[in-house]
Order: structure tokens, then sequence, then C-alpha cells
């Protein structure tokens, strides 16, 4: 998994990718998927999700991660109960939940990965920088900043920021973080806070839905500004939607058009937990923009152009704690 918003293929950040030896100890102690009961294509009797039962804020099995909230919207529209299917995220996950007809949806997909079918988007983010309160590092919007030079930067091992750094010369001072690790007994982004806190890092640079409630939940110690100058770099920003089987179109029309509907709801969903949301164009959408009816739909793929000038009286809408409203995204050169 290269890039990690959720998944890309059968792999996320945030679902995280399980090492090899996670994966054989989950196969060798854990009844394999078949064990379980196993239902017919396309329930019409629930809105059944196949999901990670340990990772956080996406997903738990308590229910209370955003994703689990956006399924119950999805779910009262289509009139019918939330009947989940867990299991650990990683190689072979969609191969053996949705393809095996365990569930008739993944949420949190990332559009452009050919293992499923997927929905037109229903929100789009990007990275982000994390620092602490009053850092002189607040106000970058790149990974390339030259500010970043001569400070240690938190970050995932094997994700897009590490290419950047590479390239300029400040992955040598990072300290990294591993991407492969079974949610339920490791937790790499706790592990990357807890060094934040403590100034083992200056910085970290994360996957903004992520680490976007960890900064709302810190009373204003955290600082998040969402990387726009590199919001159209390959593999900085991504397009999620929900993932369905490649034959099911009848399937897939329906859920846009609760997609569609329930567009607000899931869009106040997403502000509660902090999830940086940006339009077409690479800017930033005000929490109080999202969360309205006249929320900027996301295209499946970018309509490219300038970046407009935000409109009068855009900084004064409200914004959550510890979120950094940059200005406009530059026209890449």
């Amino acid at each position: 998994m290269p890039s990690f918003p959720k998944r890309v293929g059968a792999m996320t950040i945030s679902r995280t990718a399980i090492t090899a030896a996670a994966v054989l100890a989950s196969a060798l102690a854990s009844p394999p998927a078949m064990a379980q009961n196993v239902p017919d294509l396309v329930s019409r009797t629930a809105f059944r999700v196949c999901e990670d039962p340990a990772n956080p804020p996406f997903s738990t099995r308590k229910k209370d991660g955003f994703e689990n909230k956006i399924a119950d919207i999805i779910a009262d529209s289509l009139k019918r109960p939330v009947r989940y299917f867990w299991a650990p995220s990683g190689p072979g996950f969609v191969r053996n939940t949705l393809n095996e007809d365990l569930c008739d949806v993944v949420m949190g997909y990332t559009i452009g990965a050919e293992m499923v079918q997927a929905t037109n988007p229903y929100y789009r983010s990007t990275y982000v920088i994390v620092v602490p309160k009053g850092s002189p590092l607040a106000d970058v919007q790149s990974i390339d900043d030259p500010k970043l030079k001569g400070h240690k930067i938190g970050v995932f091992e094997a994700t897009p920021p590490t290419d950047a750094m590479l390239k300029n010369g400040t992955l040598g001072q990072a300290k990294l973080y591993p991407l492969l690790v079974d949610h339920r007994f490791n937790s790499p982004l706790d592990a990357m806070l807890a060094d934040l806190k403590a100034k083992v890092t200056d910085a970290v640079v994360v996957w903004g839905p992520l680490i976007g409630e960890s900064v709302k939940t810190s009373d204003g110690a955290l600082v998040m500004t969402p990387l726009l100058k590199d919001v159209d770099r390959p593999g900085y920003s991504y397009r999620i939607a929900l993932g369905v089987r490649h034959d099911e179109n009848e399937w897939k029309h329906t859920l846009e058009g609760v997609l569609r509907k329930r567009k607000a709801d899931i869009n106040r969903v997403l502000a509660d937990y902090n999830v940086p949301l940006i339009d077409n164009l690479g800017h930033l959408i005000p929490p109080a923009t999202a969360t309205s009816e006249a929320a900027p739909k996301i295209e499946p793929a970018a309509t490219g152009g300038d970046a407009p000038a935000p409109q009068a009286g855009e900084r004064s809408k409200p914004v959550p704690k510890g979120f950094q409203m940059p200005g406009p995204a530059p026209t890449n050169q």
C-alpha cells in the first residue's frame, strides 16, 4: 500500500495492512471467513458491510468510527439494518470478504483501486501536517517547504511524503513509523502522537482523516494544516467511495442515489471527526459549507483550473479546534 488513505487495493493506511507474521498468526488462530454464515448476493433485508473491527477513527467493533456512522446513514435511507462482517484489513481483504459474498459493500474505498467497482466519491481528503500549538511550522502547506529543514518530522514509512522527503533531503532527519501492523495489538498513530507530545519530533505528516479526530480532542494542543500545495501530486489526495462487486451496477446506482440524498448528513459526520475535506480544485471546504445542503460536489476526477480567491468572510466560518485554515492553494507550476 504505497499511498494510504483507506484502501488502495486491499490495503490501507487507516485500516492499515497487517504484517506477514500477523496475517499468518491470524490465519492459524482465527476461523476462516467461510466458517461464518455465507449469505446470498446483495441482501434485501440488511445493509451488509465488511469492516475492520479495530481501526479507529474509521471503524470499530463498538461501531463508533466515522465509517460506522456513515453506514448507519446509508442503512437508514435503505430502510435496512446494518449487518457487519468483521475482518482485519490487509492482503486478501476484498477477495475473502466482498468477493466471497460475505457483505455487499466496503466502506471508504479509494477510487482507482481495481479490486472493487467504486461508487461516485462521497468525500475527498489530503495529507496534513500536525504540530504543537505555537509551532513555527503551523503554516506549512507543502512537504517541500524550506522551513522543514532541520526539523525532525514523523511520517509513516512507504507513503508518498517519504518520496518527496527523500528528494528534498529531509528524510534523513525523519522518524519513520511502521505502516504494516495489526491494529488490534499496535497503534503507530498513538506512538506518533506520543513522540510529538514529548518533543521527540517537531511535526508529523499523515493522511488527514486518520489524525483529524486526535487533533480535535487535543483541546487545542495540536494544530492541523492540510498540505494544500501538494494536493495535485500523485498520492497526496484521494477521492473516497463505497466499493461494490464489479457486476452489480444496479446496486452501485442505488448507493450513489443515497450518497447524493444524504450528502449533508455524511459531511456532518466527517466534520464531527475533523476530517479535512477538499473540493475538485484543491480548496479546503470549511465545515460550515461542507455540512450545508449546498456543499460542493466531489467529482470522480479533478476538473482542473486556477484556484479562485476565497470569498469574503470565509475565514470567519467556524472550524474545529486545532484546524488551521490556510489560504487558497496556488496553481501548480
